[in-house]
């Protein structure tokens, strides 16, 4: 009970008021107000405002923005835990500001930010939003990422992991291998101040039967004392290797996805546990196609393969129990490599399309103009060709009217085709009584032979494992509940039968567990099944074409021997719900290599359809991601960037450019 809260039995009946509620009763009502409703409270009284700058009314605060998967702007290795009530409020603050200012009015630069000063390292007066430091000396950067607003991880083109301290701008910690290596994959958990990321290199570069050998490490910051790397484990797989997966360091779980050539499929390796000499390597059956994006999650002690297409997801659940029956031994000798030991198929299956949201071509509002940005160029229909999918054969089905396209995707493949896909996790600090999701944002090309340039949209949604949720499942066919029942109770039902009988396709049509054919069978369903789909599988869009600038990375040697090609790789970076790029600002006709820095942040997460908008605008009428173009500083040049990254959780963006300088840019 609060110091400013009054017994009632003591208050007369014509004296009871808002402010002499008991505080459980308050905290009740609180739980149903925004930030800024709390800030009213403050100023209505002494009683009430005692109430309001409570730690569990700000808990409830930060417990809705970690559901809208926004992070918390915590300093270094912070536990929500770690928090006093005054940090408490004000990360909760601050979080809000930078949702509200992004979604409204977009970032400026920053007042103030952890990654600009410390208790050692005071605020630079001339740079007052921004921070330059060094990268490793005579190193070109392949690989960056922040660790926390006080650290960086860098990998270099010559194989070094480096760990470099923000404030102090110095080299803490690096691990050598004397050999060209390249960084796969990183993840942080902020439990155990501990960085896992593995390394990799091509041991035999035959195409079909590629080998190579990953090595699995950790860097562990302890609260007294320097980090510090260290190896856990190190592994050898076959074929080509699409991306490897970090799944639960907790318990030593691992996966990778390897392309079966011979059938054009899905492979999964797995570590279940990477500490002992085993492995699991089975095809799934999954067929590969080049128009899918791919991602691996851990649920409820499943592999979970999540699938997308251009219209929908699939998801494909592997119990570790039944995956444990498929485990070989591995060995650290030389001529060791492991091997497929069957086809697999899923247990489960789970298929749901994703939801389109009307387009309206009469206003867009895509972009927002920003200060210093050019006129627009009258000779370039910009505004009809943001709306309208690229049509190939040149029908006149989508005339540029102010006609309104439903429930059809509007950037189809082909012409449009998945350039690079970001599936983001909750990196972030969180509770546990916050859902986890995942975010997908995925970079459209279209490449136009004519003028050989590439233009580019950008598609993002949320998703959850399983795609459906309990409450859904009575609104289903049986089949149906089946599959999904078999999701959520640990895949202990066998729905694909155990013959390892294989799906067809990525679609897994024929699977009895398939939802493709009942989500595609039933457009009149009940209303509240497609309202819980609509908030996870509703795609968000930059409609209107750009150019991304492209940086060029040498080809495998395999593919190109002589070294005579370049692979571009654009200049994007992706955090949840947001992503920041370089483009190129006039179009290609005007012959003007003039760069910018672009931003754009999606509606946070809401379970209901029309809550997922801007500012209070309906969801049919905000389907846009509003795109800011990013002030920059005199000193960064745009034509000498090699990699960019995204911090949202403060308000960052990290750019290394190729002088050896790293750039950490803060907004508000």
């Amino acid at each position: 009970m609060s110091t400013n809260c009054i017994e009632q039995d003591d208050i007369p009946q014509e004296m009871i008021s808002l402010a002499t509620l008991p505080y459980d009763l308050l905290l009740n009502i609180a739980r149903h107000l925004e930030l800024h409703d709390v800030h009213a409270l403050h100023l209505t009284c002494k009683a009430l405002h005692g109430f309001a700058v409570t730690r569990p009314v700000y808990r409830n605060l930060a417990t809705a923005l970690l559901k809208r998967c926004r992070a918390l702007p915590l300093h270094g290795f912070q536990r929500l835990s770690d928090l006093t009530d005054g940090q408490l409020v004000e990360a909760v603050n601050q979080a809000t500001r930078l949702e509200i200012a992004w979604l409204v009015r977009g970032p400026r630069p920053a007042i103030c930010s952890p990654y600009l000063y410390s208790a050692e390292s005071p605020l630079n007066g001339e740079r007052s939003w921004y921070k330059v430091i060094s990268a490793p000396p005579n190193e070109e950067v392949d690989w960056l990422s922040p660790i926390t607003s006080s650290y960086s991880l860098c990998a270099t083109k010559s194989g070094k992991v480096v760990c470099w301290d923000v404030h102090q701008d110095e080299c803490l910690a690096e691990w050598d291998p004397k050999e060209r290596w390249e960084l796969w994959k990183c993840r942080v958990e902020f439990d155990v101040r501990t960085v896992f990321f593995t390394m990799a290199k091509v041991l035999q570069r035959s195409y079909d039967d590629r080998v190579m050998e990953f090595v699995l490490m950790k860097l562990e910051f302890p609260e007294k004392g320097e980090p510090t790397f260290s190896e856990l484990a190190t592994f050898k797989t076959i074929g080509v290797v699409m991306n490897v997966f970090l799944l639960d360091p907790s318990s030593c779980l691992l996966s990778a996805f390897v392309w079966v050539a011979s059938s054009n499929t899905i492979g999964l390796y797995a570590l279940l546990d990477w500490s002992k000499e085993q492995y699991v390597f089975i095809d799934t059956g999954i067929e590969c196609s080049m128009s899918s994006n791919w991602s691996c999650i851990l649920y409820k002690e499943q592999i979970v393969i999540h699938s997308e297409e251009s219209d929908v997801a699939h998801q494909y659940f592997y119990p570790i129990s039944v995956l444990h029956q498929h485990a070989r031994p591995s060995s650290t000798l030389s001529t060791f490599v492991p091997s497929i030991s069957q086809r697999l198929a899923p247990v489960t299956t789970m298929s749901a399309p994703f939801i389109f949201p009307p387009l309206t071509r009469s206003s867009s509002p895509a972009t927002i103009p920003d200060e210093d940005e050019p006129p627009p160029v009258t000779s370039q229909p910009q505004e009809d060709d943001a709306q309208e999918p690229n049509n190939a054969d040149g029908d006149p089905e989508d005339d540029a009217g102010s006609a309104t396209v439903s429930d059809s995707n509007p950037f189809p493949y082909p012409p449009w085709y998945p350039e690079s896909a970001h599936f983001v996790r909750q990196w972030w600090p969180t509770l546990s009584t916050v859902p986890r999701l995942s975010c997908t944002v995925v970079l459209l090309a279209d490449h136009e032979p004519d003028t050989h340039r590439t233009r580019y949209v950008l598609a993002q949604h949320y998703f959850k494992v399983p795609l459906i949720e309990p409450e859904d499942l009575e609104h289903l066919p049986s089949q149906a509940v089946k599959a999904a029942e078999a999701a959520l109770a640990n895949g202990t039902i066998g729905t694909n039968g155990a013959n390892g009988a294989s799906p067809s396709g990525s679609s897994s049509s024929s699977s009895e567990s398939s939802w493709a054919e009942v989500e595609s069978a039933t457009p009149d369903r009940p209303a509240k099944l497609r309202s819980a789909e609509s908030s996870m599988m509703r795609l968000w869009y930059v409609s209107e074409p750009f150019e991304v600038v492209c940086v060029l990375d040498g080809m495998d040697e395999e593919l190109d021997p002589e070294g005579l090609q370049e692979r571009p790789r654009p200049l994007m970076a992706v955090d949840f719900g947001h992503a920041v790029w370089i483009e190129f600002t006039y179009p290609p006709e005007m012959d003007r290599e003039e760069k910018r820095l672009r931003f754009v942040t999606f509606p946070p997460v809401n379970r209901d359809r029309d809550g997922m908008a801007y500012g209070g605008i309906s969801a049919a009428d905000s389907l846009e991601g509003t795109v800011h173009t990013l002030e920059v500083p005199d000193e960064l040049d745009l034509d000498t960037v090699e990699t960019i990254n995204i911090d949202q959780s403060q308000g960052a963006i990290i750019i290394s450019v190729r002088d050896g300088k790293i750039f950490i840019l803060c907004y508000e």
